[in-house]
């Protein structure tokens, strides 16, 4: 007899009715994202996508993304993951992350994906993936665990 280990998931609630511009709004404020040219991909409540074509100057010496490029993209995917679920004029902060590299980051195009596994009134924790892109075979690369802080107020 199947049987799920698991159990169901609901679908995450926005507790924000503007939470999808608050979300991009603050991408946007984001100067380090800016800085790598990182662009946000899909995003929907409890989930984020941040993409990251390749640079150069973003590597380290063989040629593969930094891992702190790597870390940098994830923590902020699972971060806004986070935020999208967060009350109308709160903002994010990370508490805490750890991060697996799984595999050289070698690739045209870096993608996190950071998604919420529980989303409580200060606390929120997410987890992400991350995933190297080359000719378009995607090679999983790192896979993080976080906490993130609701700066209640400060948005």
């Amino acid at each position: 007899m199947p049987h799920t280990v698991r159990p169901d998931r609901k679908a995450h609630e926005p507790r924000n009715p503007d939470w999808e511009a608050t979300v991009r709004a603050s991408f946007a404020r984001q100067k380090v994202m800016n800085l790598i040219g990182a662009e946000m991909g899909a995003l929907a409540p409890g989930h984020c996508e941040i993409r990251l074509p390749f640079r150069d100057d973003l590597t380290q010496q063989n040629g593969y993304f930094h891992a702190g490029i790597t870390g940098t993209i994830v923590d902020s995917a699972g971060g806004y993951a986070g935020l999208t679920l967060m009350p109308a004029g709160a903002e994010v902060l990370t508490v805490e992350f750890k991060l697996n590299l799984l595999a050289p980051a070698d690739g045209d195009l870096l993608v996190a994906e950071g998604q919420v596994l529980k989303s409580g009134r200060n606390l929120v924790i997410t987890r992400g993936e991350v995933y190297a892109i080359r000719n378009g075979k995607a090679t999983h690369c790192a896979t993080m665990q976080q906490t993130l802080m609701t700066m209640h107020g400060k948005g």
